[in-house]
């Protein structure tokens, strides 16, 4: 079987994988589920036997097994706590309550926990049923599966892999190679052998390259789902970019998507009507972090909501949040308010709904409500672009093309943004999804030519 190299888009919400021969570019169908085949989601689902499935697989097993599924607890032993004080002195055995009809653990954003500031806590594992996964061996699950995908369509084995990483994982350096180190050591214990890093918009800048007559400056916005990165550039179709500056900030889509929920939804699980009562207040408040509403389905929990209920305590708002959590409906949430947010960079307005026996949620949801709603990102988003433009020692009026890639730059204001600051004709919009990792994978073979 012949060894090929390839480039690989780890995305925090889709990622792909490109091979190029010299001549024709292959953008791998690597799930053939999606709406969008050369595109799969940066989602993994583990079951209760350690079988992982990635992207819209996962999606629909996720969805078959926990939508209004039964839960049994059962008290299991978690550890001792030892207390020490003035003559006291004891031992406490700790336990916690472990829901065993559990089928599978579903996981997303998996890039975003490489994505850390030097005030953030590190995510360095968790615990799925009786197995401790560290965020290297999470990532290398993933990885591991999109390789085997992408052999059996090229009926290759994949050697070397360029990956491709944002401009900074976080401004801290040492926190920023630690991450790029962390991500390294999965892809290896995925199987990759040669593996080299290249920032994402200088991989979409060369793709983008490939149709120029001429060389230009150019400005890469690459906005995606969990981060923008921005890169200003000489390139040409036969030269090798040269890098006059890069920058970014961790803003992008998936913080969109939580400002709709604070701004908007919050209200129709209780919001304004549970004030007096702080714990009832830290499960609302919990509702825009998607991924750890399931672990709030405890039995305490339950009993607190069904006392409140019973109580009159805002009777149809918390019955909505008990029916969000219990029947495990916070991803289909989370996915009706990511529909709306894309719905609206074509149409005036959305509906988010969602509607099931106990809850009933419908939202008239406008864009101007929502860039009313983004507006403190947009203007710290102008400002990390504007910082990488002077950085860069140009003018605007010197930059030739302005390309856009990744999901979150198809949202009109930001389109409006860099007409304004460059010129409507400037700005073109490169293949939304696929041109980081076709980048990626011209990179990978003019190193395999070297």
């Amino acid at each position: 079987m012949k060894a090929v190299s390839v480039g690989l888009d780890f995305g925090t919400s889709n990622s792909g994988i490109a091979y190029f021969d010299g001549k024709q570019m292959h953008l791998l169908p690597l799930d053939p589920q999606n709406i969008v085949p050369e595109v799969v989601k940066s989602i993994l689902y583990i079951t209760r036997d350690y079988q992982a499935f990635i992207g819209q697989e996962a999606v629909e097993l996720y969805y078959r097994q926990n939508v209004n599924r039964q839960r049994r607890y059962v008290k299991k032993w978690a550890g001792e706590i030892e207390f020490m004080g003035a003559e006291l002195y004891f031992i406490r055995d700790t336990y916690v309550d472990v829901d065993e009809l559990k089928p599978g653990r579903l996981m997303q954003y998996l890039k975003t926990s490489l994505r850390k500031g030097p005030n953030d806590a590190l995510f360095t594992g968790t615990q799925v049923f009786e197995r401790y996964y560290r965020l290297v061996d999470l990532l290398q699950t993933f990885l591991s599966a999109l390789k085997a995908r992408g052999e059996a369509l090229l009926d290759a084995h994949i050697s070397g892999v360029t990956l491709g990483r944002p401009v900074h994982f976080s401004d801290d350096s040492e926190l920023d190679q630690r991450a790029e180190d962390t991500l390294r050591a999965a892809a290896l214990a995925a199987g990759f052998q040669n593996i080299q890093f290249e920032l994402e918009p200088v991989a979409a800048a060369r793709y983008y390259a490939q149709s120029l007559d001429q060389p230009q400056n150019v400005l890469v916005f690459d906005f995606g789902g969990g981060t923008l990165d921005i890169a200003i550039l000489r390139l040409g179709k036969d030269q090798e970019p040269l890098v006059y500056a890069s920058g970014g900030i961790g803003i992008a889509g998936s913080d969109f998507d939580q400002a709709i929920i604070q701004r908007r939804l919050l209200p129709y699980f209780g919001l304004g009507r549970v004030n007096s009562q702080p714990e009832l207040n830290e499960l609302v408040a919990v509702i825009p972090e998607w991924g750890m509403l399931p672990e709030l389905s405890t039995p305490r929990n339950r009993h607190l909501l069904e006392k409140a209920i019973a109580a009159g305590t805002a009777p149809v708002q918390l019955k909505a949040l008990q029916t969000l959590i219990y029947q495990n409906l916070a991803f289909s949430f989370y996915n009706q308010v990511e529909a709306a947010k894309i719905a609206l960079s074509s149409a005036g307005a959305a509906v988010i709904t969602l509607d099931q026996p106990g809850i009933d949620l419908w939202e008239l949801y406008t864009r101007h409500q929502f860039e009313m709603d983004i507006a403190g990102y947009r203007q710290q988003i102008k400002a990390a672009l504007i910082k990488t433009i002077a950085a860069s020692g140009f003018e605007p009026a010197q930059i030739d093309s302005v390309v856009k890639t990744g999901g979150s730059s198809s949202i009109p204001r930001f389109t409006q943004m860099l007409e304004e600051l460059f010129g409507a004709d400037k700005v073109v919009q490169a293949n939304t999804f696929s041109s980081v990792s076709a980048g990626l994978a011209i990179r990978a073979y003019q190193e395999t030519e070297k």
